[in-house]
């Protein structure tokens, strides 16, 4: 008996299966690229998802294929996929990287529940009704990305929660705004009922399931987006488990029993479970170290070795080095190989804000640079600066979630961008927590997969703890002084050239 997980991604479509005791057996990938065929618009053809989704199905061995009992979802949040009553796609998917509807962010003036971004479906569709009258005439349905895939595979039009809750257009518990989707003139009609993310919603059809080579009438969960879903793969059960993962971008996630209280820049959503979970979301991460090492042309090791010296070994992430790490004196790192690299970085601080910024700030027009450039620095102190301004940003999403009453002083790790041992102990001394490197390099599918056996009646709710994957203290912070005083100076530094790039005043994290 076995589990299949399928995440919905932007770049790409993960599948996943896992077995009764939640062990990943298999995982397939299938990338696609998302289209513009205007500035500052993101669309993609459904019909794209679905012959990666066949694809993917069909790089699964068929044996484990064989003995899938249940499906869950997983999808990317934020954007819509529009259909008419037939269920067929009326135009392209418009998705969260989309910034059409830039200039009618005004119909959510603050305060607001959460955050809002034009790639929500929300101002997204607030964008189509008022500039696409004939598709908006057609549409039948405003669907979440998972959910459309659900019901091409044969499933109910239903939503959970933890979509619903993100589109601003409901409200933070998920129920639909009537009112607000009034004003907006958004048809009420358009937006599917609610479903727990575990609850089953349909069973995959004969024709879906003969294109992907799996058995007809196999139970399918309602699915949740994929921050949640990778929260549930990588073990968050009780409240305060916190997660942190690094991709393009960054995410700061603590789990919560009950609703969180309402604070700038943060978000509150629901999670897969019946959680809540506070999230932080910061945009540039990998994104900014790799734009970077682009600029400065690097190869990716020569980054980390110039940027970080010699001290610790990349292949020496093990939670031996964490402990070795935490019993290290300052004298001993004074006469350390990169000190002298350090020491001419010290005076170097790099905002990474190449592309606007979400927590804190919520400023879309913040820019980032280097300031405090001299004849002596080398690319490789620039380098090690971006990699601190990155692992700060890291630093003010998380005390934006400390200040709002949630303590972190550990946090499970994932994602591609973190398993160097010399970054991954930056950011335990930035953040001033313990990193746990979660064994499960594909969390997403495989929380989806786990809704699947929950859906099915394999687990219940309650089981849930005892399906975390193991993970590995690989970095305790040192309580470095130094690094201290440049992340108060990398917050002044903000609040200074802020009104320079044309954002609001700045207010801090609060």
């Amino acid at each position: 008996m076995s589990f299949l997980g399928i995440d919905l991604g932007t770049g790409s479509l993960k599948a996943a299966i896992v077995d009764e005791h939640g062990r990943e057996q298999a995982v397939s990938s299938v990338a696609y690229a998302l289209d513009t065929p205007h500035a500052g618009w993101a669309e993609i053809d459904v019909r794209t998802w679905w012959r990666a989704l066949v694809d993917a199905i069909a790089g699964l061995p068929r044996d484990l294929r064989d003995g899938v009992r249940a499906i869950g979802l997983s999808g990317q949040m934020h954007g819509v996929v529009l259909t008419d009553a037939a269920g067929e796609a009326v135009r392209p998917a418009m998705l969260w990287p989309d910034s059409r509807a830039l200039d009618l962010l005004d119909a959510w003036p603050e305060p607001q529940p959460n955050p809002v971004a034009p790639g929500m479906a929300g101002p997204l569709l607030r964008w189509l009704v008022r500039h696409e009258q004939q598709t908006a005439r057609r549409t039948r349905w405003a669907l979440q990305p998972k959910d459309w895939l659900r019901v091409a595979l044969g499933g109910a039009r239903v939503t959970d929660a933890s979509d619903a809750c993100a589109t601003a257009l409901a409200s933070p518990a998920g129920v639909w705004d009537t009112a607000l989707l009034a004003r907006l003139d958004i048809p009420r009609e358009w937006f599917a009922p609610l479903a727990a993310s575990y609850a089953a919603s349909g069973a995959l059809s004969p024709r879906a399931a003969q294109a992907l080579g799996l058995r007809a009438g196999i139970v399918l969960a309602t699915g949740a987006g994929d921050t949640p879903c990778a929260a549930l793969g990588s073990g968050l059960a009780h409240a305060g488990d916190a997660l942190l993962t690094t991709g393009s971008g960054g995410q700061i996630v603590v789990l919560a029993n009950d609703e969180p209280a309402a604070s700038r820049g943060l978000h509150r959503y629901r999670a897969a479970s019946d959680h809540w979970y506070r999230m932080a979301a910061m945009q540039n991460v990998g994104i900014a170290l790799e734009r970077v090492r682009g600029w400065l042309s690097y190869e990716w090791a020569d980054a980390y070795r110039e940027a970080f010296g010699d001290a610790v070994s990349p292949a020496s992430s093990n939670a031996t080095n964490a402990n070795d790490a935490t019993n290290t004196s300052a004298d001993d790192r004074a006469s350390d190989p990169a000190d002298a690299m350090l020491q001419a970085s010290s005076s170097l601080t790099f905002l990474p804000y190449l592309s606007g910024e979400r927590t804190p700030w919520l400023n879309p027009q913040a820019r980032g640079g280097w300031l405090g450039l001299s004849l002596e620095h080398t690319r490789g102190a620039m380098m090690r600066a971006a990699f601190e301004g990155v692992a700060f940003s890291l630093r003010v999403g998380l005390d934006a979630i400390r200040a709002s009453g949630a303590p972190v002083t550990a946090l499970k790790l994932a994602g591609g961008g973190s398993v160097d041992a010399r970054w991954r102990q930056l950011l335990a001394d930035a953040l001033d927590v313990e990193l746990h490197a979660v064994d499960c390099p594909n969390a997403a599918p495989r929380g989806a997969a786990i809704l699947g056996g929950l859906a099915c009646g394999h687990w219940q709710p309650g089981e849930l703890a005892g399906l975390a994957p193991g993970a590995t203290r690989v970095a305790a912070p040192r309580g470095d002084a130094a690094l201290a005083e440049r992340y108060a100076r990398f917050i002044e530094l903000y609040a200074r050239v802020e009104p320079w790039f044309g954002g609001t005043p700045h207010r801090g994290a609060r």
